[in-house]
C-alpha cells in the first residue's frame, strides 16, 4: 500500500468517492495508488485536504525529490501531547545550552574554521531535530478531531 492509498484508506474513503471529490478519474487515482504515476502537487494538496493529513504532503515531496529528501526531515506521527512536550524540550535545551550564543560566536567572523566545525555541526543537528518537531506539531495541528 503506497502513501496515497494509505491516506485514502485512513480517511475511510473508497477510490470512487475520493476520485469524485478530487475531481479526477478513478483510473488516475488507481495509477497514483499503484505507483504507476506520480500525482501532481495540486492533486496531492487536494488529497491532503480531503483526507485531512498534512503528512501526505511531506511524504509526497520527500518521495518525489532527492533534494527535498535531503532537506526535509522525516517527521514521525506522534500524539499531540508527546509532540508538544518534545518540541518544548528541544527548544528549551537549545536555549539553556546557549546554542544561540555558540552560533553567534561561530558566525561572527563569517567563517567556520576547522576548530568551530564540530560545534557548528552539532548545532545544525539540534536545529534539524527542532525542525522535525515543528513539522510533527504542524501535522498534529492540521488534524480536526
Amino acid at each position: 500500500m503506497n502513501i496515497y492509498q494509505q491516506a485514502r484508506a485512513a480517511a475511510g474513503l473508497t477510490q470512487e468517492r475520493a476520485a469524485e471529490a478530487l475531481a479526477i478519474s478513478v483510473e488516475s487515482l488507481r495509477l497514483y495508488e499503484t505507483d504507476r504515476r506520480i500525482p501532481p502537487n495540486c492533486i496531492v494538496s487536494r488529497m491532503s485536504d480531503l483526507y485531512n493529513t498534512q503528512y501526505l504532503i511531506i511524504q509526497h515531496v520527500r518521495q518525489a525529490d532527492d533534494l527535498a529528501r535531503s532537506l526535509l526531515p522525516d517527521p514521525q506521527l506522534r500524539p499531540l501531547e508527546q509532540t508538544s512536550i518534545r518540541m518544548y524540550r528541544l527548544v528549551r535545551d537549545f536555549v539553556q545550552n546557549h546554542r544561540t550564543d555558540d552560533l553567534i560566536d561561530i558566525a561572527e567572523d563569517g567563517i567556520i574554521d576547522e576548530s568551530e566545525r564540530p560545534k557548528f555541526y552539532a548545532i545544525m543537528k539540534e536545529l534539524e531535530e527542532i525542525t522535525a518537531a515543528f513539522y510533527e506539531l504542524r501535522m498534529n495541528g492540521g488534524k480536526e478531531e
